[in-house]
């Protein structure tokens, strides 16, 4: 198994040019909180960043610009190498956005849950398939972003420029959710 899932702590130990192999368990108390705690120092500033976005939308704001409040944010971390690195593991996590909401530390995902509460809400459609369409959407928009992240960083180029790559997302997003 490669990825987040495969890696040990041993390598992850190596990787940081430790020399003792229990330092995970010690700072973070497992590969787990390890994890945790990378989720959390870059996902709380793009949810700071999005909960900016969101009040700057208003009262009001259209089911695009609501898109938009996740994807400007999350796109923006594709200027940064190791923001990329984060990027390719949240893609990698995929399987267990259906339980985001019981396993994400709330404090660093105070706006996101507020975001996707307000597009889950969006469709004229039953509880369940307005859930499905939320977890559609973040896997569309961490994959996509994802996998420019592996082009920016393999130097295979990309079709689009930023801004349309960006536009281009939000209205993808925004169609599943009106799907």
């Amino acid at each position: 198994m490669g990825g987040v899932e495969g890696v040990t702590t041993r390598q992850i130990t190596e990787a940081a040019e430790q020399r003792n192999t229990s330092a995970v368990s010690y700072h973070f108390g497992s590969r787990q909180g390890l994890l945790r705690e990378i989720l959390a120092r870059r996902g709380g500033p793009v949810d700071d960043e999005r909960g900016r976005l969101l009040a700057e939308a208003g009262p009001s704001p259209a089911l695009v610009d609501l898109v938009s409040c996740l994807v400007v944010p999350y796109a923006a971390l594709l200027d940064d190498p190791s923001s990329r690195a984060y990027l390719r593991i949240v893609a990698q996590l995929r399987g267990r956005f259906a339980a985001w909401r019981v396993e994400s530390d709330a404090a660093t995902t105070q706006h996101l849950a507020a975001i996707l509460d307000r597009i889950e809400a969006v469709p004229s459609a039953p509880p369940a398939v307005r859930r499905g369409r939320v977890v559609a959407l973040i896997m569309l928009l961490t994959s996509t972003v994802a996998d420019r992240a592996r082009r920016i960083d393999d130097g295979t180029g990309n079709d689009l420029d930023h801004a349309a790559f960006v536009a281009n997302l939000a209205a993808m997003g925004a169609a599943i959710i009106t799907a």
